[in-house]
């Protein structure tokens, strides 16, 4: 590789902050024994910056962009100055379901070791199960500001014990119109309590906001570098059925020159299936989810580091914090419903000033998640044509899914027209059953000729 080849390249130290350890932060060893499970060897940028500030007690504004480690940033203090006695003393709130839920797990991943528990509450989930959740006892609550409001107005939730505020990606939050909701939330807040934004940017609007509802001694904290960025990183994407995944991915794997590969799932039971077919096929792969026994982890994590693995299988959650540096490609075998969350994964690439290959599996309803992935990242992900695959036939149980719509003809879309025109004059339909029933605006004033190859024939009007 050539000095220009890595020239402007992210490497492992834009990220990771390999002076630093989570030891000498003053941690609890609860937490500390969650990030040690969880992989994470050294803090971030970020991490190292905004955990230390947090713990003293200040007020704090980060601008910190996605992949960087932020969750952990501000859920590891949490962690450590929970009480365990007192119920829902800190609120996080996020912009969409998705990064809630996120938000949600990797707390309760962290924390497993401690007595915290984390609730989460989102719009499309029951309200009853989720306030159920809340008064068993949760010590944070994670949820979009909308839901927050709604069961807060409903009193299934009380802000009383709220000391610690975390508003995650703020920025957005602005974006997508909760500025109302998050200022009735803050201002319903009346306890001393710690507060906590986090943003990509900040903007003036966020600066007025944290003079608003901060106090005084708010303490300012900027990473300019950092990202697990995507300049170094070949982006592609391939459309595929759903049921074609598997053989498409065993067709890369044998076909292209990949040196060590990382696999994304959605879920658990994905990635053991895929792991499973891979393995049946001769490939050499292992799993890593959230649900393995850490030693098992452990194994496959050596494995991994050595090179003595070419595929890696794995959910969202079990590869956060990983950082291995030879993973020349990530391939999103489900893309991620959250946008965020695809930089998270192609982020295990393009480690150490090399570059990496990112390829998604797009199914054909997921286009306007790709377009949001595009716009996120700033790229155009191109596609990527393999015409020597050969797809299967539609399964059974998907015929019905996937079978094909009648496409009218201009007849018999004309025909439509003057049957429902004539029974608009006939039956002397009102103003608003016309406009229903030719939502274009054309009424008609008398009642249309048979000419469509039918006799033509008049009836008067009763």
């Amino acid at each position: 590789m050539t000095q220009s080849d890595t020239a402007g390249a992210p490497t492992t130290s834009d990220i990771f902050d390999s002076s630093s350890d989570f030891a000498s932060m003053g941690l609890r060893s609860s937490v500390l024994r969650g990030i040690d499970a969880a992989g994470f060897e050294h803090p971030t940028d970020i991490q190292a910056k905004l955990i230390p500030a947090v713990l003293t007690g200040r007020d704090v504004i980060g601008q910190a962009r996605t992949g960087t480690g932020k969750t952990a940033a501000f859920g590891l203090p949490i962690l450590h100055l929970a009480d365990k006695d007192t119920p829902m003393q800190s609120l996080i709130l996020t912009p969409t379901r998705e990064l809630a839920a996120q938000v949600a797990s990797e707390l309760e991943e962290l924390g497993r070791f401690t007595p915290v528990r984390t609730s989460c509450i989102i719009g499309g989930e029951s309200m009853q199960q989720q306030s159920r959740s809340v008064k068993r006892g949760g010590h944070i609550l994670v949820g979009t500001p909308g839901r927050v409001m709604d069961m807060q107005g409903r009193r299934e939730i009380s802000f009383d014990n709220v000391r610690f505020v975390v508003l995650d990606e703020v920025d957005r939050m602005l974006d997508i119109g909760f500025r109302e909701d998050i200022r009735k939330i803050l201002k319903s807040i009346t306890q001393p309590h710690q507060t906590v934004f986090v943003s990509a940017t900040i903007s003036e609007e966020i600066d007025r906001l944290g003079r608003s509802y901060m106090r005084q001694d708010v303490e300012r904290i900027t990473t300019t570098a950092g990202s697990l960025t995507v300049s170094q990183v070949d982006q592609k994407y391939i459309s595929v059925m759903p049921w074609d995944k598997k053989q498409l991915l065993l067709y890369l794997l044998r076909h292209e020159s990949l040196d060590t590969t990382l696999v994304f799932c959605r879920t658990k039971a994905t990635v053991g299936r895929v792991a499973v077919y891979l393995r049946e096929k001769g490939i050499n792969v292992r799993e890593l989810h959230g649900d393995m026994a850490q030693q098992k982890r452990n194994r496959v994590m050596q494995s991994m580091r050595k090179g003595n693995l070419d595929v890696l299988v794995a959910s969202d959650l079990a590869a956060r914090g990983l950082d291995i540096e030879h993973i020349s490609h990530v391939i999103n075998y489900d893309l991620p419903e959250d946008s965020e969350v695809y930089v998270h994964r192609i982020g295990r690439t393009a480690r150490a000033g090399r570059r990496g290959c990112a390829w998604s599996f797009v199914t054909p309803e997921q286009g306007q998640l790709l377009t949001e992935i595009e716009k996120l990242t700033g790229a155009m992900i191109e596609k990527l044509e393999y015409n020597d695959f050969t797809p299967g036939p539609i399964p059974d149980d998907k015929k019905e899914m996937f079978k094909p719509r009648e496409v009218k003809s201009h007849d018999q879309i004309m025909q439509g027209y003057s049957q429902r025109a004539e029974r608009a004059v006939d039956e002397g339909l009102s103003d608003s059953d016309r406009k229903q029933m030719f939502p274009d605006g054309v009424e008609p004033k008398s009642k249309p000729k048979r000419t469509l190859g039918s006799r033509m024939r008049t009836r008067r009007r009763r």
